[in-house]
């Protein structure tokens, strides 16, 4: 492709950084969850007990702040995992495996202002003792969408990316297994077990850092020889 009067156009190429976007994505995911529980009482509690919990306040926060940098990092790992892939793609499995990634993020986000909005409610409360309509409802809504949907999302991505990966040879034995396991688990046991959400991030996390090992190697081979 030519640009116009100017000279031909030099093709689009994966940036190094993308190597890395595993890794980036899964210690801000990783945190924001962690905090989440922290924040989140996975029991009804009395509202009076939990306009008192400031510290509980404070880590739902900080896993806001987590947030977008782990989403944004998120879609970059996507990126580098189809670059991985190359024009061996499956346009089916490519697209359930870019609308699960792509609904993840957005869940997570939607998690993101309802979270937001629970926050400004609870500021907006001067006096612990006054009781909370809201708080039922709020505490479900934002717990739910961080620790059942999006993990369950997650689940459809992992459980794709590892076929996609298997059958094309990508990843090793001991890799495939470990990512339907995971999958599996985000998508029957994560409501049933606290923390299991948690998984996810750590098997992103290994796949960041296979990828970047996958790569190194792939550079000494292509040298050339002294």
């Amino acid at each position: 492709m030519q640009g116009i009067g100017g000279p031909p156009a030099k093709a689009l190429r994966t940036p190094r950084a993308a190597g890395a976007a595993g890794i980036l994505a899964a210690l801000p995911l990783g945190g924001t969850m962690i905090l989440v529980r922290r924040a989140l009482p996975a029991h009804p509690i009395s509202e009076a007990a939990y306009l008192a919990d400031t510290a509980g306040h404070h880590a739902l926060r900080v896993a806001l702040i987590l947030l977008p940098f782990g989403g944004i990092f998120f879609l970059w790992f996507m990126g580098a995992v189809r670059d991985s892939i190359g024009a061996r793609e499956d346009r089916f499995f490519t697209t359930v495996f870019l609308g699960a990634g792509l609904l993840f993020v957005a869940m997570l986000f939607v998690f993101g202002a309802a979270a937001d909005a629970f926050l400004a409610t609870i500021d907006t409360i001067r006096d612990p003792s006054q009781p909370i309509a809201f708080w039922p409802y709020g505490r479900h809504l934002t717990l739910v969408l961080m620790t059942e949907y999006a993990p369950r999302m997650a689940a459809v991505f992992t459980l794709t990316t590892t076929t996609i990966a298997t059958r094309l040879g990508l990843f090793p034995r001991w890799l495939s297994w470990l990512g339907y396991v995971v999958g599996l688990v985000l998508l029957l046991v994560v409501s049933s077990v606290a923390w299991s959400e948690v998984i996810f991030p750590v098997w992103v996390l290994i796949v960041g850092c296979f990828l970047i090992a996958a790569h190194s190697r792939m550079i000494s081979a292509n040298l050339p020889n002294k």
